[in-house]
């Protein structure tokens, strides 16, 4: 079962007309409200309940906070129609499942909502960068205290916190992104963490 919650209630009865041809998925019921989608978390326990980025970045990653006991059973897709590397890093960091836009064609819509019921993590190619499709990641040339900061990074840690955890100076920090950033060949810290969450098993989208 598949469940919407969006801020245009018109955008569920799309979704309802989406599935209504699928063999393996189906609409269950659609929300704007984010309050009722808790309530179907729990009185219904969909297998996705898709949740538009549009309520705002930090509330749905509050919501995702607040309902982590209640989506052992749901996989959550955070969609909408522009997400950052950064924020999809924020939201598979809080338990979101799937990174989808609203401009994906159907086939993509489906794919996604098929990978993440069977338990996988989900992300459109576009939103990991040129770079995510590279084969250049030689892990074992890092450092033990490189494979550590990595490691809290792709976890969603800030470079201070990382300092904390480790018990070194957040330049120390940043001495070790650049040399990880060199020897993996990305960019950026969120195209690290994505790159970690590629490795672990998360599907892309090849369109």
């Amino acid at each position: 079962m598949v469940s919407v919650c969006d801020t245009q209630s018109v955008t569920a009865e799309g979704i309802r007309t989406l599935l209504s041809d699928s063999y393996d998925l189906r609409f269950d019921r659609g929300t704007d409200s984010l309050a009722r989608a808790k309530n179907i978390l729990r009185d219904a326990a969909p297998s996705v309940l898709m949740l538009d980025s549009a309520f705002g970045i930090q509330i749905v990653l509050e919501w995702l906070a607040e309902t982590v006991d209640l989506t052992t059973t749901t996989a959550i897709v955070i969609w909408g129609p522009s997400i950052t590397k950064a924020d999809a890093v924020r939201f598979l960091v809080a338990g979101a499942r799937g990174i989808l836009h609203k401009t994906a064609g159907l086939s993509v819509v489906l794919a996604c909502l098929r990978t993440v019921s069977d338990g996988r993590s989900w992300m459109e190619a576009s939103v990991f960068g040129e770079s995510g499709r590279g084969e250049r990641d030689p892990r074992s040339e890092l450092s033990a205290r490189e494979q550590q900061v990595r490691e809290l990074v792709e976890q969603g840690f800030k470079n201070r916190e990382i300092a904390v955890d480790l018990g070194i100076r957040p330049g120390t920090v940043k001495i070790h992104l650049k040399s990880i950033f060199e020897k993996t060949g990305v960019r950026d810290r969120y195209e690290l963490a994505l790159k970690g969450l590629k490795e672990r098993g998360m599907a892309l989208s090849t369109d």
